[in-house]
C-alpha cells in the first residue's frame, strides 16, 4: 500500500491523527477549562451564594408577576378585539343578507 505525504493512507482511508490529539485531547481540554472557570468565577463572584440564590428568586418572583400582568393585559385587548371584530362581522352578515332578502 502506498502513503502519500499527507498521512492519508489510500488502502485504508483513514485519516492518521497525531499523538496526543484526538478525543482524548479534547476531554481533558474541557475538563481543565471547565475547572479553570469554575475557580475563576469564586474567586470573582460578587456575593455568597445563599445571596445570590435569594437575589434570584426575587427576580424571578418579579419576572412571574410582570408576565402574569403583561398577559392579563394582553388577554383585555385580545377580548376587546375579538368583540370588535365579530361586531363587524355580524354587521357584514345582516347587510349580506338584507341584500340577498331585496334581491329575491
Amino acid at each position: 500500500m502506498a502513503t502519500d505525504q499527507s498521512g492519508f493512507d489510500e488502502g485504508n482511508e483513514q485519516e492518521q491523527e497525531p499523538e496526543g490529539r484526538g478525543v482524548g485531547g479534547f476531554a481533558v481540554g474541557v475538563i481543565f477549562g471547565a475547572f479553570l472557570g469554575a475557580g475563576i468565577a469564586l474567586l470573582f463572584a460578587p456575593e455568597r451564594g445563599d445571596k445570590t440564590r435569594r437575589n434570584i428568586r426575587h427576580r424571578l418572583r418579579t419576572l412571574r408577576d410582570e408576565a402574569g400582568d403583561q398577559l392579563e393585559r394582553a388577554g383585555k385587548r385580545t377580548g376587546r378585539e375579538l368583540l370588535r371584530r365579530r361586531r363587524r362581522l355580524e354587521a357584514s352578515l345582516e347587510r349580506a343578507a338584507s341584500r340577498a332578502r331585496d334581491a329575491f
